[in-house]
């Protein structure tokens, strides 16, 4: 999990099933380029943008937004995606989100609140990482980036995006990544 401040707050969670996480970590590995300690994607040329989320849409990861763009406070905003994220961790094991150390008490506090509630403590593991310990920060990183800046760099990453959770004011929405294309089922294009 990582997240993009730059209009609102956006908490990008790539999922990968177990079976397919060393394969993926390798793939991301080989990706980062010598000297490089870990991919930083707002740091990238464009051209090396494009090969890089080339290569994270072959692989087997689906993603999920966590939107509190609508949310004014920091805070808030960051406790709302946390508290969407572990309602949407259905079966999952492991929760890797990129070290901040400005939000690590107040996470801990936060997730271990929303693991209880949701019956979930001891099932879900979390662990706060920096990206060159966990190669694989990098897939969240670049669709967190992408999506934010907009126009074809979400087009790029959206094949990725299974959906996008909407969070504010009356708005907890779970809305498809896809827009639906305004047509009926089995009319034509």
């Amino acid at each position: 999990m990582d997240e993009t401040k730059e209009r609102g707050l956006l908490l990008v969670a790539a999922v990968i099933e177990a079976r397919d996480v060393g394969a993926a970590r390798q793939a991301v590995s080989r990706l980062t380029l010598p000297g490089q300690r870990s991919i930083h994607f707002c740091k990238e040329r464009d051209e090396r943008r494009r090969l890089i989320l080339a290569a994270l849409r072959r692989l087997p990861i689906s993603v999920t937004i966590h939107d509190a763009t609508s949310i004014r406070g920091p805070k808030e905003a960051r406790n709302a995606c946390l508290r969407s994220l572990v309602a949407d961790a259905g079966k999952a094991e492991r929760l890797v989100l990129e070290l901040d150390d400005s939000r690590l008490k107040a996470d801990r506090e936060v997730l271990g609140l929303h693991l209880r509630r949701a019956a979930l403590t001891g099932q879900l593991r979390y662990h706060h990482l920096r990206a060159h310990d966990d190669r694989l920060l990098a897939v969240p990183d670049a669709v967190a980036w992408s999506w934010a800046k907009g126009g074809e760099w979400r087009e790029i990453v959206r094949p990725m995006v299974q959906t996008v959770h909407r969070l504010g004011p009356g708005a907890d929405t779970r809305n498809p990544a896809h827009p639906p294309s305004g047509r009926l089922p089995g009319s034509l294009p």
